[in-house]
């Protein structure tokens, strides 16, 4: 296993149950995120990957267990805490989020305005840097509308790195991308995380730009955590579970199908 990914934990999830309705999206989980690598959920839709980063968050509150950032219990702790926390935390949305009746400098500054009084030039400085970080402060006047998907990408890492913050998420920041795009932002995730010495969190299910990318992987799969290490470990593994997912395979642990009422007595019903 990599240094990086048996690094000392600063992200520990244990025991984790996140139930909705009568359905557990997790159950009993355990994970370890190392400080200062780029780990990546996997696993397929409807796993509750998303779910993760909210439970990280503290968006959301486990039924049971713990979630601890940086040795904080977040599920515990109260409002202004849990504040002075998320103002460590960047996030990438799926899609970008980005505001779309702002142009590009102020969706990048929004989050400077709404948490600091720094002076209009500091603003302004502290923007221009961050969007030439990302190869895009020559288009800090255009509106969302004018950009292509990867590069309103990189301007929504620029509005989550601007606050200079611990740690990141990303949440499937690879959809939609085209090759060249992908590859800017892979490089650019690489870059971010060993320059600003960031513990980085990627929710993806690309399993070849995830092989990549990460120092350490986990894969999800029925609330449960099914397989975990390098990218390498992963390949190497023989589970059924990590092989249907790594290979792209319709038959599996995981059903194509959802379960449902018998077919033909279904198609029969419908005529009678």
């Amino acid at each position: 296993m990599s240094t990086k990914c048996s690094a000392e934990p600063v992200i520990r999830i244990r025991d984790l149950v996140f139930e909705r309705g009568n359905r557990a999206i997790f159950d009993h989980v355990n994970i370890d995120i190392p400080r200062g690598g780029i780990t990546a959920i996997m696993g397929p839709s409807g796993t509750g990957k998303t779910t993760l980063l909210r439970l990280i968050t503290g968006q959301l509150c486990p039924s049971s267990g713990e979630v601890r950032v940086d040795g904080l219990p977040v599920q515990a702790l109260r409002t202004r805490e849990l504040y002075a926390l998320r103002m460590r935390m960047g996030m990438l949305f799926q899609e970008g989020a980005l505001l779309t009746d702002l142009n590009v400098f102020e969706n990048v500054a929004f989050p400077v305005r709404e948490h600091t009084d720094l002076s209009e030039s500091m603003v302004r400085n502290l923007v221009l840097m961050t969007l030439q970080a990302v190869g895009l402060r020559g288009a800090a006047e255009r509106m969302p509308a004018e950009l292509s998907g990867g590069m309103a990408r990189r301007v929504a890492l620029a509005r989550a790195i601007v606050m200079g913050p611990e740690f990141i998420f990303y949440d499937e920041p690879f959809t939609g991308l085209d090759p060249i795009s992908l590859g800017a932002v892979v490089r650019l995730i690489r870059r971010l995380n060993h320059t600003l010495n960031l513990t980085t969190v990627i929710v993806s299910h690309d399993v070849g730009v995830v092989e990549e990318v990460a120092d350490c992987t986990y894969l999800i799969s029925d609330g449960q955590v099914v397989a975990r290490g390098t990218p390498e470990e992963l390949r190497r593994n023989r589970s059924e579970w990590v092989r249907q997912f790594m290979d792209g395979l319709t038959e599996g642990p995981v059903p194509f199908h959802l379960p449902g009422t018998d077919y033909a007595r279904a198609l029969i019903e419908e005529r009678e």
